[in-house]
């Protein structure tokens, strides 16, 4: 693997709808020359152009496919095959089972399916799934979000992160994160649910799940709308005595 720095730049962290200033959850994930969109959220696409053209990317991840985390996938085939873009080869897309069919389920418009594949390389995710794509090394696993959902650990030589994407607290994640250097965990619930199934981190989950993992630092992504940024770092800083941050949009974090 590459020595050069792990680093991470938020796109948007919104839900379930994108603010003014604030896209849905969406990520770029960099080390050295390689570039990796993670999540791709509505309205991440035109932020993502800041740093990186869309032919310029070594792989997108998707953690699960509700529309704040995959939508811009949309555009994106557009822009890969029918704009000023020309693939030298499809972008290799990582996502949840079904993923390319649901995507031509929304694109198609004739008898025709639309051709998918000619913009994206397509790799179903599974439990335990591992990928090299440049220097960064991914490994995704199963989480606890009501739908096929996967949270990723992705390491290089200098540091490791982990994104939760959705998800109750569950083990799959906090074996993921074990000692990793950051871990960005959502925290859209204000309080747990007291009846029904949970499919999301409340702030002082995400403190508590960084406790458990013995992660290096906490970034709180995916912050729900009955809750600031500021509340949310709070709580979870109550449970977890390290580094806790806001992903706000635009901000770049170095790993490890």
């Amino acid at each position: 693997m590459s020595d050069e720095l792990l680093r991470l730049t938020v796109l948007g962290c919104a839900t379930p709808y994108p603010s003014v200033d604030n896209p849905c959850s969406g990520y770029l994930v960099s080390s050295g020359d390689t570039r990796i969109w993670v999540d791709a959220g509505s309205g991440t696409l035109g932020p993502l152009q800041r740093h990186v053209r869309l032919d310029e990317l070594d792989a997108i991840w998707i953690s699960h496919l509700h529309a704040d985390h995959s939508a811009d996938l949309l555009t994106a085939y557009y822009g890969a095959l029918y704009a000023d873009i020309r693939l030298a080869a499809p972008i290799p897309l990582y996502g949840p089972p079904g993923i390319a069919d649901r995507l031509a389920g929304f694109l198609t418009n004739t008898p025709a399916r639309s051709p998918i594949e000619s913009a994206f390389a397509v790799t179903e995710l599974h439990d335990g799934h591992q990928a090299t794509i440049g220097s960064l090394r991914l490994t995704s696993r199963a989480v606890a979000h009501g739908v096929p959902a996967f949270a990723v650990r992705i390491e290089a030589a200098g540091g490791s992160l982990v994104y939760s994407g959705d998800t109750a607290p569950c083990t799959n994640l906090t074996e993921l994160a074990e000692g990793c250097d950051v871990l960005l965990c959502e925290a859209e619930s204000a309080q747990a649910p007291t009846e029904g199934e949970q499919v999301h981190h409340t702030p002082e989950d995400t403190g508590d799940t960084a406790v458990a993992a013995r992660a290096g630092r906490l970034i709180v992504t995916h912050v729900g709308r009955f809750l600031t940024p500021e509340q949310a770092v709070a709580r979870a800083s109550a449970r977890f005595d390290g580094s806790v941050d806001y992903a706000a949009p635009g901000t770049t974090f170095s790993v490890g």
